[in-house]
């Protein structure tokens, strides 16, 4: 069963197309990685799964429900308002920037959403937020606050943040982006953690060692098209495309 299909999807910005006929599945413990050059819409795509961005046109699918359906910007068909928020709460989402609440500790930050959102009590939601940072290795952490962390430490909060949402699929922005190089590792980690316990992930990363590794499928944007996609090791050791062969060459 695919938990994310979308067909035909589009996204313009005034007269810049930046998504064109985007047509991707991910199924049920898929880990998909999408790499690509700055600007080719990976991060768009992304954002329009949980509606950060609104779709010019296509459909988007969500546990094999119909979410939105939209042509030439005007909804044509999408779920009802409670359907829409259940489907959007199983997507947790980790950015490039961890935007974390500076003046909340790193515990506030991650009960946060399951006390307000889903009506957890205190006790349940800190239970389950002490086990997320024993996950990500930042349990003595619970209770300082997020200016006190390195940048890789405050990336690691930000996933347990999303994981405490229990999302049955995780979206990464290019999650390693603005950390140090020497702090990218740890971060990289954890989401190796989750491959491992079958989490079903699409990954935006410039990390090209690491999306040969974790993934299931690859898939390469440019100019706001999926070019090329297939098993990481033959996307990686003969892409078919010369786009893709220079794309490769560059970063490799």
């Amino acid at each position: 069963m695919s938990i994310i299909r979308t067909e035909h999807v589009s996204k313009s910005f005034g007269k810049l197309e930046v998504l064109k006929d985007i047509n991707l599945t991910v199924d049920a413990g898929e880990v998909v990685c999408i790499i690509g050059p700055s600007g080719a819409g990976k991060s768009t795509y992304l954002r329009s799964l949980n509606q950060l961005e609104k779709i010019t046109s296509g459909k988007i699918f969500i546990d094999d429900q119909l979410f939105l359906h939209r042509e030439k910007d005007h909804t044509v068909e999408r779920v009802d308002p409670a359907t829409q928020k259940k489907l959007l709460l199983e997507m947790g989402m980790v950015f490039q920037r961890f935007n974390l609440f500076p003046h909340m500790t790193v515990m506030d930050n991650i009960t946060l959403a399951p006390r307000k959102v889903k009506g957890m009590g205190k006790s349940e939601a800190e239970t389950i937020g002490l086990q997320l940072l024993q996950k990500v290795g930042l349990a003595e952490k619970a209770n300082v606050y997020p200016n006190t962390l390195s940048g890789g430490q405050q990336q690691r909060v930000a996933i347990a943040r999303a994981l405490a949402m229990q999302p049955k699929i995780m979206l990464f922005d290019e999650p390693t982006s603005a950390l140090d190089p020497e702090m990218v590792g740890e971060v990289l980690n954890v989401i190796r953690d989750l491959t491992k316990e079958g989490m079903t992930m699409i990954i935006v990363t410039h990390e090209m060692g690491f999306a040969r590794e974790v993934s299931d499928r690859v898939f390469f944007m440019d100019e706001g098209i999926v070019m090329e996609q297939g098993k990481p090791a033959d996307l990686f050791s003969k892409p078919q495309l010369k786009r893709t062969q220079d794309f490769l060459a560059k970063v490799l």
